[in-house]
């Protein structure tokens, strides 16, 4: 049964999460699958950058962390699929590249928020159900884990999309959710027994390549959009992972 083509006839502005995004009994396609890993990563290595000013004064350093993901061919080319529906029935300005910067963006922010333990401000952003569930666990987290949490945006080393849903709920409502998957780093002051199985490597910061270690995290995210005509057009975050810290 194909997919009925869908328009959203409502002129309310969007909201902030929604703004991170360029773009502006029903048929089950698929639910998405909530215990997939798409890729690999390799911390393939550091590399430090030397550059020197032609007065003979100190070099400045700094330091490159390289990590790769080895995709999944079969759920690559799944995800390809799904790509096109979400444009042809869905979303014809849907383009996966602005949905993984605006996904990351939003991730920064939502990562800080929780790391400073500001749930009210989550309220647009994540979904209500989650909000209540985050602050409980967050409230029992030790201080380094909740810094830990925070991940800014030029400390995100990596990030790809994992799973794929377009699905309809009992009442009709048709969906689209995106599971969206992110390496950063962290300078937390972490207990290694702790965080077993996390690398840890020294960065060289400064003029004088003092080293500081770091550790690299993964966290999970899913977006999700309700594409019901008359519904307004916002992304929510419905699912918030960081593992080892916030499962």
């Amino acid at each position: 049964m194909a997919l009925p083509a869908l328009r959203s006839c409502c002129s309310r502005p969007p909201t902030l999460l929604t703004r991170f995004f360029r773009a502006d009994r029903g048929v089950l396609v698929r639910p998405p699958n909530r215990n997939v890993t798409p890729v690999a990563p390799v911390l393939l290595s550091t590399v430090r950058l030397l550059s020197s000013h032609r007065d003979g004064h100190s070099n400045k350093q700094t330091q490159k962390v390289v990590v790769v993901g080895i995709p999944n061919p079969f759920i690559w080319f799944r995800t390809r699929i799904y790509y096109f529906l979400i444009r042809a029935y869905f979303d014809k300005e849907f383009n996966i590249e602005d949905f993984t910067d605006g996904a990351k963006q939003a991730f920064s922010l939502v990562s800080r928020l929780l790391s400073q333990s500001q749930f009210e401000a989550l309220e647009g952003l994540v979904a209500k159900d989650l909000i209540g569930k985050l602050e409980e666990k967050c409230t029992h987290l030790p201080p380094a884990h909740r810094e830990a949490l925070s991940a800014e945006p030029d400390e995100i080393m990596y990030t790809t999309p994992g799973d794929v849903g377009i699905y309809y709920d009992d009442n009709g409502r048709k969906f689209v959710s995106i599971l969206m998957r992110f390496w950063y780093l962290t300078s937390a002051k972490l207990l290694d027994e702790s965080l077993d199985g996390t690398r840890v490597f020294q960065v060289a910061i400064g003029a004088e390549g003092e080293k500081e270690p770091k550790r690299l995290l993964t966290a999970n995210y899913e977006f999700q959009r309700e594409f019901t005509q008359g519904v307004p057009p916002d992304w929510t975050i419905t699912r918030i992972e960081h593992s080892k810290l916030l499962d």
